[in-house]
């Protein structure tokens, strides 16, 4: 098969950190269970920091469907995971919090897990196997997500606006009292 290979999950997660409290675990923010897409790519290492950028630019593209205003962090060395080589934080902001969310997170680990699972590939021009490099990224934290749909689309009234993308697939334009 031709690389890159993209592939895409839907699954439930559970935090280990269940049992703490305060400010920053309540409601929405830290939740216990949690659903995700999460993003794959089986990529040739030549084009691995390329199809990195356009996983990120993929879960960017949908903030900027639901006009929700967000940024892009790139973590520095010391705050990466064991595996990753490089990795970008998709934060939304919230208002009410003051704060800026964490809402998606897409890291290029080069070949360290195909290393690990022993996943290969081989050049049509070459005689010898050689380790992809894998890319992930989550595809929105569908928790924080909800939180600035709310907070950035509910009216003085107290009405919610559905985003004008999602329009066509929930058939409504407002949530709440007409």
């Amino acid at each position: 098969k031709d690389l890159p290979v993209s592939y895409a999950g839907y699954t439930a997660c559970i935090r280990r950190e269940a049992g703490s409290y305060g400010n920053e675990t309540r409601g929405f923010l830290r939740v216990h269970q949690f659903n995700k897409v999460e993003m794959v790519k089986f990529v040739h290492p030549d084009d691995s920091y390329e199809e990195l950028e356009k996983l990120t630019r993929d879960a960017e593209a949908v903030l900027e469907m639901l006009e929700i205003p967000y940024r892009r962090l790139e973590l520095c060395t010391g705050d990466l995971g064991f595996a990753a080589a490089k990795c970008y934080d998709l934060e939304v902001w919230s208002p009410a919090g003051e704060k800026w969310l964490e809402a998606s997170s897409c890291s290029n680990f080069e070949d360290f897990q195909a290393r690990r699972a022993n996943i290969r590939f081989k050049p049509a021009a070459e005689k010898k196997t050689r380790f992809l490099h894998t890319i992930n990224g989550s595809g929105l934290a569908t928790s924080r997500l909800i939180v600035a749909l709310l907070e950035h689309y509910q009216t003085e009234e107290g009405t919610v606006m559905v985003p004008k993308v999602l329009v066509p697939y929930t058939g409504f334009s407002i949530i709440g009292y007409e």
